[in-house]
């Protein structure tokens, strides 16, 4: 066990008594990580309205207010506790500010009981043609979302899940496996089916910019 994973062990054990200091050192900890989730899971409506460090500072308070339910029902990590309170402070900024109808045709639970303001696969389409760059005008938005979410759609629920976990919200195997209740082995196998897909959503991607650059 390194330094750091010792360090956060010990914290752990503060965290279940109500350390509120504890919870301090570890929200910065695990920080970074927390920020990449945000980033990830927020619509893009809702980003046109809140920060993601705005999120994480309702995040904080939540967790704060939260502390003996975490003594009461401790989780595998205090990442994965930190990531639930997130994405539930992400559901509820939602609700805030865009509202509950379109919240309800918007929000999905996904395999991990958690309830999210925008289905994985649109989290991945975004990202994706986020990081996508056209060598040509010829490719509009619009087409580039349509295209990727083809792809995206085509891949087993899961798998984008999983893909979502290790790519996108950085979680070890082991805490993708524990996030939605299966062995790391199968969790292992299906990033490396999930990671097959992505390499082929890019190829597609590279093949639509040349056909477009042609035309």
């Amino acid at each position: 066990m390194n330094k750091e994973s010792s360090r956060i062990e010990e914290l752990e054990h503060r965290l279940k008594q109500c350390d509120q200091q504890a919870l301090d050192e570890l929200f910065n900890i695990h920080r970074r990580r927390l920020w990449g989730i945000v980033h990830f899971r927020m619509s893009p409506i809702l980003r046109r309205r809140i920060e993601p460090d705005d999120v994480l500072q309702d995040a904080y308070i939540a967790a704060v207010n939260r502390l003996e339910h975490y003594a009461e029902n401790p989780f595998k990590s205090s990442f994965l506790w930190l990531r639930m309170i997130v994405n539930q402070t992400i559901a509820d900024l939602y609700r805030r500010h865009i509202g509950a109808q379109k919240r309800d045709a918007r929000c999905e639970v996904a395999s991990d009981g958690l309830i999210y303001p925008q289905s994985t696969s649109s989290s991945l389409v975004f990202q994706l043609a986020d990081n996508a760059t056209s060598p040509s005008q010829l490719v509009s938005r619009h087409e580039l979302l349509e295209k990727v979410s083809d792809v995206v759609s085509g891949m087993d629920p899961m798998d984008q899940e999983i893909l979502a976990f290790r790519h996108f919200e950085e979680l070890t195997n082991s805490e993708a496996a524990a996030a939605i209740g299966i062995s790391q082995k199968a969790a292992s196998i299906r990033y490396v089916r999930a990671l097959r897909r992505l390499k082929a959503v890019l190829a597609d991607m590279s093949a639509f910019f040349t056909e477009a650059d042609n035309a």
